[in-house]
């Protein structure tokens, strides 16, 4: 009997190097160039032919070093992706705990992940041939995981950095440790910087891939620079398999003006 059994998806960006044990290597946290603060963006998620499948909000807080973030979208099936990441940002970024939750038509594995990177648990609810099973393991993190900040960490990358590497949590369903390459593609058009992530897989497995056609795709990543760096535009999947989806903000809607007087004439 074939189980279904669920993978962790690499959070908004997906790109991996060779899976290796957590805390065997020395990593680097992504410096502070601008502080986070107040945030409430909203956000649209469409796939590649334009059809919409979600709203988004993406809130943020931050009372003194300590930040939460907290990126939700809501697709029109009922499915919901949520994650809640909360770090440190004094010299370096830090996370400190990320949860995220999966689950509706739109996930073929739903999943409930949390990290605690203070002290290293990690626990991971997941789907296994309609049985919820968990999995839970305490390890030693890196200071770099990157899981629920990657788009905080691009912001802060300098762009002429010609590779950016960082951690991240995955779990298959077992917790494992990836590599992310981001690398910059130059400068696009009123400062905005193109950045391209791409999958690496090493061993036999990073050989073979390409071969069979299993080689995940590259995710793109749109940022605009200056002093205050802002994050534009995201094409790649949501979780690991998934559908190459493109992630755009959009202006929130006021109430109608001329609904309202009608109200108030009434």
């Amino acid at each position: 009997m074939r189980k279904r059994v669920s993978f962790k998806p690499l959070g908004l960006l997906l790109a991996c190097a060779t899976f290796q044990p957590i805390g065997a290597q020395s990593a680097t946290a992504v410096a502070v160039r601008h502080s986070e603060g107040l945030v409430h963006g909203f956000l649209v998620l469409r796939n590649l032919a334009g059809v919409t499948l979600a709203d988004g909000d993406l809130i943020q807080v931050s009372r003194g070093n300590r930040v939460t973030s907290e990126l939700i979208f809501r697709f029109s099936d009922g499915s919901v992706h949520d994650e809640t990441a909360v770090f440190s940002q004094r010299r370096s970024f830090r996370l400190l705990s990320d949860h995220l939750v999966q689950k509706g038509p739109a996930f073929p594995h739903p999943m409930d992940v949390s990290i605690d990177a203070s002290t290293g648990q990690i626990t991971v609810r997941y789907d296994d041939d309609g049985k919820e099973k968990a999995v839970s393991d305490r390890v030693k993190l890196p200071t770099d995981v990157a899981n629920g900040m990657i788009l905080t960490l691009l912001k802060n990358i300098e762009p002429t950095a010609p590779r950016t590497t960082v951690s991240m949590v995955a779990t298959t369903p077992k917790p494992r440790l990836v590599k992310l390459a981001i690398a910059p593609q130059g400068e696009e058009q009123f400062s905005i910087t193109h950045y391209v992530v791409k999958v690496k897989l090493g061993g036999v497995t990073g050989l073979v891939a390409p071969l069979i056609g299993m080689q995940p795709p590259d995710t793109q990543v749109w940022i605009l620079g200056g002093e205050a760096p802002a994050f534009v535009k995201m094409e790649g999947p949501l979780y690991s398999g998934g559908p190459i989806w493109r992630i755009e903000l959009v202006s929130p809607v006021g109430p109608d003006v001329s609904t309202t007087d009608s109200k108030k004439e009434r």
